[in-house]
């Protein structure tokens, strides 16, 4: 299928000004937020991405209105007719996405019911949505599995409970909350994950009414109100894919102006970006990044829930270090496959060792588990065109900027997944001069 394909003729540095507006990683759940309100939400800087279209199909087939609002990247979300769906029609729209789990809560507090279709999402690593279950089934809700998915019920008002999370996940912390606010009592969730798009869905629920406080040992506790009203909110930056853009100017030796990127939720990248070598420049509009000129710097990187290293960060900039001088050392401690990326830059002239052991000082879930998660670099190594085939979102889109960097050209197969988190990615290519076309 051609127009899953890209070709790039790499070799050219990027140049140019691209913008960056909400976070994938918020919006859609903000989105989901909705539905547990009584009157419509506004939701501002939505970007127009794949997970967006999934999240808003399904709340229409759940009866929630969802239009376009006064300026061109808001919507309206009316949630004042939720009733339940067609099983066939929830599974056709959740497609891949895996963010129907989170719909469960606010389902069963509107209905008292939910179905959830079996899950897909990017193949990293383990991503077990059992948790997501034993979390609701602690509030109070009746699972039964059947052929086709998950039934969800709950005979009686959830309740609030006490949970401490194992690993503090995005993905369980948000189901706590979309589920904790409209439950009697109070819950505390220890262990929380608290990323700043963490942070901001719990600013979007307290703009409903929810009371949430966020404490400094990753604790979080929500008192449960009787009713919710909707918000008006506008989405934190996609700090993610600012970063992709300023790894792919770091390896193209090139340029670009991310307008709409944010410096706070970005600290820690910033910090190693300059230490590799890179330059940048934060201003009220967004942040430029660039190659200085001369060589760039080996470094030793691990990845870590916030504050610490991202682990979507680590895709994009591992294909700079590969032209770093030296010896690179990464540690995945996030996801435990998300380095088999790596031997397709091996086929376009990288040189890169994966290793099982924990090449770090972190305490890491993966140590003595026989999964290659640390990474040696050596470079600077020159980068050739090849076939590539993307595996997942950073991953493909790591791809894509190995591909700007490499001489001659890529045939990048299955650029599709990257439109689920990075909008409007062609036109931002042919805005920064990058040389590729469908075929």
């Amino acid at each position: 299928m051609t127009d899953d394909v890209l070709l790039v003729h790499g070799g050219t540095p990027i140049d140019g000004e691209i913008r960056v507006r909400g976070a994938k990683n918020l919006v859609p759940k903000a989105m989901v937020a909705a539905l547990l309100g009584s009157e419509p939400s506004r939701l501002r800087n939505v970007p127009d991405i794949r997970d967006v279209r999934v999240v808003r199909g399904l709340l229409q087939l759940h009866g929630t209105t969802v239009t376009t609002g006064e300026e061109a990247d808001e919507l309206v979300l009316d949630p004042s007719h939720v009733e339940s769906a067609n099983v066939a029609d929830i599974d056709a729209h959740a497609g891949s996405s895996r963010i129907p789990i989170l719909f469960c809560g606010p389902l069963l507090h509107r209905l008292g019911h939910a179905f959830i279709p079996g899950l897909g999402g990017c193949d990293i690593g383990g991503r077990p949505v059992d948790f997501h279950f034993d979390v609701l089934r602690q509030f109070g809700a009746t699972i039964e599995k059947r052929a086709d998915g998950q039934y969800l019920e709950a005979p009686q008002r959830l309740r609030g409970t006490k949970i401490r999370l194992p690993y503090p996940s995005v993905g369980s912390t948000e189901q706590v909350l979309l589920t904790a606010v409209l439950a009697e009592g109070s819950t505390e969730l220890s262990n929380a994950a608290v990323e700043p798009e963490i942070e901001d869905l719990i600013c979007v629920l307290q703009k409903m009414g929810a009371i949430i406080s966020m404490d400094t040992d990753r604790t979080i506790r929500i008192t449960g109100v009787d009713k919710l009203g909707g918000y008006t909110h506008r989405a934190l930056p996609d700090r993610l894919e600012a970063a992709s853009w300023a790894s792919a100017a770091l390896a193209t030796e090139g340029q670009v102006f991310v307008r709409g990127a944010s410096q706070p939720g970005m600290m820690t990248f910033l910090n190693t970006f300059r230490k590799v070598g890179g330059a940048f420049e934060v201003v009220d509009e967004g942040i430029r990044f660039w190659h200085p000129g001369g060589p760039l710097k080996s470094i030793a990187l691990e990845t870590d829930v916030h504050p610490g290293f991202q682990t979507d960060w680590q895709q994009p900039l591992v294909v700079a270090l590969t032209q770093a001088t030296g010896l690179s050392i990464v540690h995945e401690t996030v996801y435990e496959s998300r380095l088999g990326f790596t031997s397709a830059l091996n086929q376009m002239g990288a040189h890169i060792q994966l290793y099982r052991e924990c090449l770090g000082g972190s305490a890491c879930r993966f140590g003595q588990r026989n999964f290659l998660h640390s990474a040696v670099v050596s470079g600077p190594t020159k980068l050739q065109g090849s076939d590539l085939i993307i595996p997942d979102l950073r991953g493909g889109f790591s791809y894509l900027i190995a591909a700007l960097a490499a001489q001659g050209t890529s045939r990048v197969h299955g650029i599709d997944l990257i439109n689920r988190g990075y909008e409007n990615f062609m036109n931002k290519l042919a805005e920064l001069g990058a040389k590729a076309e469908r075929p």
